[in-house]
């Protein structure tokens, strides 16, 4: 399948899931601490290096942009399926909420404050994954954080595709995500992955990794 065909399945799967999608993801990420909580540091790392626009890359219902903003964050949304960025304007009146591909974010390089993927790039395919962890990393601005969640390999290998009940998704080794995300200058300040036996659906581990974009040295030092 090609590139372009892969994002119209997705959008398509996610545009005729839309309200049950957004009944269950919220619940899911509001009912349970551990789904949260490294969203909690993200977020107080970003003001405590002065603020600044955050993208919520793949931000399904806009429910992780508003607790972003909630705590402080000049958070947006950016979202492939039109019918869930309709449900996330109407449920957070005056944010900012884009019909996008985080493979395309459509910004000045070096413009954000932070980046955040929850569980939005598992519909990447693995010979796509680099490419779009670059991009992402390419909008953040030096110091930048960037957060990306996702269900995680516990075993060999780096990718290995999985039943999602939306639209076809992988899961990755997270030694494999980081290995990928150091390459474009964005290094690993802190991981979290849950237990399988947290995971009531499929038994995955589920990991969420912070990362900073490195921050050029000063001329002549």
């Amino acid at each position: 399948m090609t590139t372009s065909a892969h994002l119209a399945t997705v959008r398509t799967d996610y545009d005729a899931m839309a309200d049950a999608y957004t009944a269950f993801v919220g619940e899911a990420f509001a009912g349970r601490p551990l789904n949260h909580v490294m969203v909690q540091a993200f977020a107080d790392l970003v003001r405590q290096a002065g603020g600044g626009p955050v993208a919520d890359a793949g931000c399904g219902p806009g429910h992780v942009t508003a607790y972003l903003r909630a705590r402080g964050v000049d958070a947006f949304g950016i979202d492939l399926s039109p019918e869930l960025v309709a449900t996330a304007r109407a449920a957070n009146p005056g944010v900012r909420f884009d019909v996008g591909d985080m493979r395309s974010l459509r910004t000045a390089p070096g413009r954000l404050a932070g980046v955040l993927a929850n569980y939005s790039i598992i519909h990447t395919p693995p010979e796509a994954l680099p490419a779009t962890l670059t991009e992402l990393a390419r909008a953040l601005a030096p110091g930048g954080h960037l957060l990306v969640s996702f269900q995680a390999l516990d075993g060999r290998g780096t990718a290995e595709p999985f039943d999602h009940k939306v639209s076809p998704a992988w899961r990755y080794s997270p030694d494999h995500v980081v290995g990928i995300l150091r390459e474009t200058g964005v290094h690993e300040v802190a991981r979290l992955v849950i237990a399988p036996d947290e995971d009531p659906v499929r038994g995955f581990p589920q990991a969420h990794l912070l990362a900073r974009k490195a921050v050029a040295p000063e001329p002549g030092t």
